[in-house]
């Protein structure tokens, strides 16, 4: 598994995206990016996270930022997730795990005693040159997104 540490340069990758795209991470080199990773669309704590991360688009984009999503759900799950929650920012689907294991957050996780692997709520920051400067792992979501809203803001 990878580990990555901030000023490592993010992997790349190219995916596709909800409403029938595909995104590079290498697209917006020049631009800060937080890039968070989530276990699955429609559950409670990911739909409130992607709400939350759609209200905070103009800020994120006013600290030249673009947040974007990305889980092991289907493009066609995105469209569905978007759709019903009115989310405004682009979703990542790595139903292949190439993104999600180069970021290294498909881990072992435990919930009422159950051992199983999946993906670990987890956020980074990434520079306009394409450098992490940023990491929040095992995110809890209460507070979260403005944590990562100031760190952008300063970087």
């Amino acid at each position: 598994m990878t580990q990555l540490k901030i000023g490592d340069p993010a992997p790349d990758f190219t995916l596709p995206t909800n409403g029938g795209g595909a995104l590079s991470l290498s697209d917006y080199r020049g631009k800060k990016v937080v890039l968070y990773f989530y276990p699955q669309d429609n559950t409670p704590t990911c739909t409130l996270q992607a709400i939350d991360f759609s209200a905070k688009t103009d800020a994120f984009e006013q600290a030249g930022a673009i947040v974007i999503g990305i889980s092991p759900d289907s493009a066609k799950s995105h469209d569905k997730f978007c759709a019903k929650h009115d989310l405004t920012i682009p979703l990542v689907a790595d139903e292949e795990h190439r993104a999600i294991d180069a970021y290294g957050v498909w881990r072992e996780k435990k919930t009422f005693g159950k051992t199983y692997m999946g993906v670990v709520r987890s956020t980074f920051l990434i520079d306009k040159d394409g450098k992490i400067a940023g990491i929040w792992d095992n995110v809890r979501l209460k507070g979260h997104i403005e944590g990562v809203l100031e760190a952008t803001k300063a970087s």
